[in-house]
Order: structure tokens, then sequence, then C-alpha cells
């Protein structure tokens, strides 16, 4: 089990780039896999959850030419995909196997799904659920809600359906199957969640309409290749947002990330803080907004977080915890039970993980209290097999009063690759 040390830090300066959005990496290969034509894709995220799905796709026919900068998908149109003849690894991630389910259920093939072992312990009837109303035949553990999956392709009838949660996954993989089905699909959530597929759908050609009352997909209609620049990945990015913010003597510039307005929960809630952060040269690439991002160390202060920014920041929560944890003031975050049902539950993990360097903790059983302290102390933290976790803890260490070790980093590479090579670029030692 590989152990990562970080030591504390005099300054985070410099210029970086991210590596490309996850989110949208994984629906460009799924939507270029089932369009007409040739896709191209540049900005991909050769992480190990997206390369999960990219292996799922070259599994059911299609071909995928990769020479280090540009992806060639080979579209093979709505009903070109071919059974794979063994079971779809989806490794760790969500994503894969949650969208996946989706686009597979209107096939008329047979499939299955499953992942590594924090992944099977992951809930999957919420997709299932509103799936079987459409007509799908989706068999798994406990009643469907664990994996693996086994699918049998049936043909789908759209549905009008009330998310209890605001779930990009969920959506998503109502409306891959949407595609397929006959009639309108439409999906409404309690809070709009990262629309990164409404976005895609549209840029493909599909058939789709969306507003306050939802997102409505019309099945039917073939998508047309097109080509995408992938922005870098906001997720990635509020690492070094943070880690910017809470060292003192620090000025970092970030390039091209997606800002995305679904997705930029985590600037709200630093600029909230009292963090500087500056949006510079804004712009539009492959239909997503992107934006260059300046941060300087700031004070921060306790706030409280709760309501439509939190679907909106729910990947950046741990590293927002860590932001608190050095702030003037509790911080207090409500409504964020999805937090529970992550890679792990992030909830406890962090937590536990704040406890053991020093810092006061209250969980709640839909969030936290996080009393701000002077310092971070030295220790030893657990990553729980979760990479934002794990990054968030190594953040904390820049600016803790001596050496923290996580363990079991690994997972790291699920999502951001380069995380270490640019967290030693930018620290000063």
């Amino acid at each position: 089990m590989q152990s990562y040390t970080v030591r504390p830090a005099k300054g985070i300066r410099g210029e970086i780039t991210v590596p490309g959005d996850k989110s949208i990496s994984h629906r460009s290969i799924m939507l270029g896999s089932i369009a007409r034509g040739e896709t191209t894709v540049r900005g991909f995220l050769r992480g190990e959850d997206n390369i999960a799905t990219l292996n799922a796709f070259r599994a059911m026919g299609v071909v995928i030419d990769d020479d280090g900068e540009t992806l060639r998908i080979a579209g093979k149109g709505l009903r070109g995909l071919a059974e794979p003849t063994d079971v779809l690894d989806c490794g760790n991630s969500g994503t894969s196997m949650r969208l996946l389910t989706g686009l597979l259920a209107p096939q008329r093939f047979y499939s299955v799904l499953s992942g590594d072992q924090y992944l099977r312990r992951r809930p999957m009837r919420r997709v299932v659920e509103p799936l079987s109303r459409m007509g799908a035949c989706i068999h798994g553990r406990e009643g469907g809600e664990k994996a693996p999956l086994a699918i049998v392709g049936r043909d789908l009838k759209g549905i009008s359906y009330t998310s209890s949660v605001a779930s990009a996954q969920v959506k998503s993989a109502l409306m891959l199957a949407g595609l397929y089905a006959e009639g309108e699909t439409r999906v409404t959530e309690p809070h709009l969640s990262r629309d990164h597929s409404e976005r895609m759908f549209r840029h493909f050609g599909a058939d789709i309409e969306n507003g306050p009352a939802g997102v409505v997909v019309r099945g039917g209609r073939e998508l047309e290749g097109r080509d995408i620049i992938v922005p870098g990945d906001i997720s990635s990015a509020a690492f070094f947002m943070v880690a910017a913010l809470i060292v003192p003597g620090s000025e970092l510039l970030i390039r091209g990330v997606g800002v995305n307005p679904t997705r930029t929960g985590i600037i709200d809630i630093l600029t909230a803080m009292g963090g500087s952060l500056e949006l510079l040269d804004q712009r539009e690439v492959s239909g997503e907004p992107v934006a260059d991002i300046l941060v300087r160390s700031s004070r921060l202060k306790g706030i409280e977080i709760a309501g439509e920014v939190v679907p909106r920041a729910i990947d950046e929560f741990p590293v927002i915890c860590v932001a608190a944890a050095v702030a003037e003031g509790r911080t207090v975050v409500r409504e964020a039970r999805e937090l529970r049902v992550k890679e792990t539950d992030r909830i406890a993990a962090m937590a536990t993980n704040l406890r053991a360097v020093g810092v006061t903790v209250t969980e709640t059983e839909d969030g936290m209290d996080i009393e701000g302290a002077e310092q971070i102390a030295a220790g030893t933290v657990e990553s729980f097999g979760d990479h934002r976790i794990a990054m968030s803890m190594l953040i904390a260490g820049l600016t803790a009063v001596g050496d923290i070790t996580v363990t079991d980093t690994e997972c790291i590479g699920t999502s951001f690759p380069t995380f270490f090579p640019l967290l030693e670029k930018v620290a000063a030692r």
C-alpha cells in the first residue's frame, strides 16, 4: 500500500493547467461511440475512471484511436454497439456504471457491469428503479441495489421522473436511455445538478429541451460525430485553489478551467468564506464556459453551507472541509447527505481525518460542523480508498505544523494522475 508524506509549504506559486474534466471526458466517449461518423476529443482525462469507460466501449466493438493527444472515435450509431463477450469492468467509477446502465438498458443484447470492491458497495437502485419503470430488465445484488448488474436489453418507453436527489448520474442515465425510448423522457430534480449531459447532447444534435421544469429527451434521433475540446476539471483545480488560499504568501494562476455554472459552487463557497479568486479571459469551448482562475492567499471565515449550492459543489466538499479547518470560526454544512454514498462515506472520512490532525468536527446526518483551528497538527491519516479524501488531506498538510502522511494514495490515479508533479511544482519549500 503506497503512502505519501507532505511537508508544510512556504507558498503556492506559479501557473498550472489541470487535466481535462472527468465528467465531460466520460460523456465524450459515450456519445461519440453511439453517434454516426467520427468524433475527435482533445484534452481527454486519461485517469483510471475514464479509461474504464473507454475500455467498455472498445469491448462493444467501437474503434477508438489514441495518439496521446487526441482520441478519434469511429461512431457506430445508436444501434451499432456489439454485445460484449465479458463483464464490463467499471473499476472505481460510479459515473461509468450508472451511465452505462442507462445506455445498455435499451440495447438488443445482454451485458454485465461490475467494478472494484468500493464500487460494488455503492447504491445503484437510484438508476435501476426509474429505468425499470421505462421497461428495463436489470438484475443486481440486494434487489438491484448493488453491482454486479446484469442487463437484458429491451425496448423502452419514455417516462416523466421526479428524482428525490439532485444527481447528474441519475439524470444522465435516464437521458441516455431516453435517446432510444419511445416518446419523451422527462427528468425533474429538486435542484439543478451539473448539466454537462444536456450541453453535450445538444452539441451532438439530440432532440432535447431543458428548463426550470427539467430536461426532456425525445427518442429516435441519430447523433452526429463532433469535435470536442475538454476543459480543465474544476474538481481537480479545487485542490490547488484551496491550497493557494490557505498557505500564506501564495499566488497561483490555473489556466483553462471549466466554469460551468452548475459546477462553480466551489468558487461561490470559497468566495463567501473570504477567498480571493478572479476569473480571467472567460470564453466558451465546445459549448462549455472556460476561464483562467487567479487565486491569492486569503484569511478565510466560517460560513453556513446548504441549499442549491450543495449539488454544485458536491465533489469538492472534502477539500472545502480543509478550507473550513483553517478558517476563523465555525463552518456548518447541511443538506449534503449525498456525501455518505460517494466512493466512501465522505462525511465520516473527513471527520475522522480532521480530528486526527487536531480539528474539532461534529458529524450530523446530512453534514458536519467544523471548528476552525489556528493550526493543523502533524499526523497520519487514511484515504479510505477515496481519491478526493487522499488529495484533500495532502492539501491540509501544506499548512500543517509538521508532516502529514496519507496512506493508500494509489486511488488518486482514478481522477488526477498528474496531481503529485503539479503539487511539487507549485509548493515552495
